[in-house]
């Protein structure tokens, strides 16, 4: 199981942005980063849509975080990028269980491994000081 890509690049995205801790133009993430500029953008959109990466437009435009990095945790940027941490449909409100008898003895295995995930991931955060 992996994260995809575009949630690969937002972690990278906000790292680097924590890492240079000044306004950067979306190219020059895009050089630090190695993710195309074009694909810089519309992550650094839906980051900034979320909370998570402050824009500024203009001559002197660019992107900064919009928190100290050490409010910004990897869980936050993961959930924002690709939804809720769950290993399984049947833990998802909407889908819910579609086993026939009700949900199956694998649900609390699923249960307490998506909490371990989530609680690790909110324990990490951008700032290098963590």
């Amino acid at each position: 199981m992996f994260l995809n890509s575009e949630t690969d690049y937002a972690i990278r995205i906000v790292a680097c942005l924590a890492e240079h801790n000044e306004r950067l133009g979306a190219g020059a993430i895009a050089d630090f980063t190695g993710v195309t500029q074009r694909y810089t953008l519309k992550i650094l959109h839906k980051l900034s849509t979320g909370g998570v990466v402050k824009s500024y437009k203009g001559a002197r435009g660019g992107y900064v975080l919009a928190r100290p990095s050490g409010d910004i945790t990897l869980l936050e940027v993961i959930e924002l990028m690709c939804g809720p941490i769950n290993l399984s449909r049947c833990q998802c409100a909407e889908d819910g269980c579609t086993h026939p008898q009700g949900a199956c003895y694998f649900r609390e295995a699923l249960d307490d491994v998506s909490l371990y995930m989530r609680n690790k991931f909110k324990s990490v955060t951008f700032s290098r000081e963590d």
